[in-house]
């Protein structure tokens, strides 16, 4: 059988801090594998369940839920106690009243607020590649890994889309423009919500970047720490 590349254990030291596991207790623990998000902007599931929601008590109750069926990431049943959960996935369990949506909260990368079940179907996916294939078709790279091939060449990179899961069909598109609402998804302003001011243009040494309010206060950050979000946050869920 074909292993799968990556550690399965991590120091605890070295786990980011939004995981919110304590620091003093075994030296290892569970590792997320590769997947759709980054190493270090994920949360393993077995780790999602015994340490930020709590709904088991040990590693061995977490595994017999994972294993059971129990966890739906998105709509699609996920079996790996390794699998990282990131930013806007869907988190269904079994038997429990509530779905999750993982968002930034108070400057925390993750964490997981509870979503009406209209919105357990929708996803905001950001944009973060865009390819001419064969046909004259564009290829479309979202933040969470998955790709779709569409006709539509009117979506640009930054761009966010809402995507009904798991069937894949983009439903919505909101253009990261000017005067559109923004999350801040990284760095201390991590979730914070403003309004774009401008999009400048990204140069031989800048990334692209936006101007934008938050509150009182202009700043400048690059494209990859937002996400443009609808007017209406709770078409997404953002629990706040």
């Amino acid at each position: 059988m074909v292993s799968i590349s990556g550690s399965k254990k991590l120091k605890r030291q070295m786990a980011p801090i939004f995981w919110g596991i304590t620091r003093k207790d075994k030296r290892f623990i569970i590792a997320p594998r590769p997947g759709p998000h980054p190493h270090n902007m994920s949360i393993p599931s077995a780790v999602f369940l015994r340490d930020m929601l709590g709904v088991v008590y040990t590693l061995r109750e977490a595994k017999a839920a994972i294993y059971d069926g129990s966890v739906k990431i998105d709509g699609v049943v996920r079996k790996s106690i390794h699998y990282g959960i990131g930013l806007m996935d869907i988190v269904q369990l079994k038997n429990m009243p509530s779905a999750y949506k993982m968002i930034p909260v108070k400057g925390k990368l993750l964490q997981p607020v509870p979503v009406s079940d209209d919105e357990v179907g929708k996803k905001l996916a950001k944009v973060t590649s865009k390819t001419i294939i064969k046909g004259g078709r564009t290829s479309l790279g979202f933040h969470d890994g998955r790709t779709m091939i569409i006709d539509d060449k009117e979506i640009h990179v930054g761009d966010s889309c809402i995507l009904q899961v798991p069937k894949q069909k983009i439903l919505n598109i909101i253009p990261l423009q000017k005067d559109c609402r923004i999350l801040v998804i990284k760095g201390a302003n991590a979730g914070e919500s403003g309004t774009v001011q401008s999009v400048e243009e990204g140069t031989f040494i800048l990334p692209r970047r936006v101007v934008l309010s938050l509150g009182e206060r202009s700043i400048e950050l690059p494209i990859d720490a937002v996400i443009a979000i609808p007017n209406n946050m709770g078409e997404i869920g953002e629990g706040q």
